[in-house]
């Protein structure tokens, strides 16, 4: 009876309300992507707070859409900055290994990789214009070379500024020693 009960609980369950995001907006660092909403009722971040995070990334993007991972990144130094901590004082670097590997490509590799587009024509890797962004802003991105070797990336076709390590587990083992915490999401 129990099992009925159950049962018939999960079967006639309300649907979880929606989430509002409305709260949510990018800035004031990356504009169009990272958003993050302010928090009531939180004590204050302290605006001599420092950061040095790595950031472990193995999720690939979505088709057609930004890496997660990635975003959560910037998110992290968007919602920072506003909450009143220095720009200067965030050192975030993201290490990348698995299927996410992919999203690390130029977008001249990318297109080589891709079906053709309508017309002909090849899109754009979604996530290199934030990974550029985040770069310009002193976000590290490091690839783990036996996951760029596993997914035959060579050097070349990476975007500009992208670092390769032996391993991920080496990137974040210095990373460490260097006084890295590491972020999981």
């Amino acid at each position: 009876m129990k099992f009925l009960m159950v049962l018939a609980a999960l079967v006639f369950a309300v649907p979880a309300a929606a989430q509002d995001m409305s709260a949510f907006k990018t800035g004031p660092v990356f504009e169009g992507f990272g958003p993050h909403a302010p928090v009531d009722g939180m004590g204050e971040v302290p605006a001599d707070t420092e950061f040095s995070i790595a950031f472990d990334v193995a999720k690939g993007a979505s088709d057609g859409a930004r890496n997660r991972g990635f975003e959560s990144a910037a998110r992290f130094i968007n919602m920072h900055v506003a909450a009143g901590v220095d720009q200067d004082n965030i050192r975030l670097v993201v290490v990348v290994h698995g299927r996410a590997s992919l999203d690390l490509i130029s977008d001249a590799a990318w297109a080589a990789r891709q079906p053709e587009g309508i017309e002909g024509e090849a899109p754009d890797n979604p996530s290199s214009a934030m990974i550029r962004a985040m770069m310009d802003a002193g976000v590290r991105f490091v690839l783990c070379g036996q996951s760029g070797t596993a997914n035959g990336i060579a050097q070349a076709d990476l975007i500009p500024g992208v670092e390769t390590a032996l391993s991920a587990m080496t990137a974040h083992a210095i990373l460490q020693q260097r006084g890295y915490t590491v972020n999981p999401f």
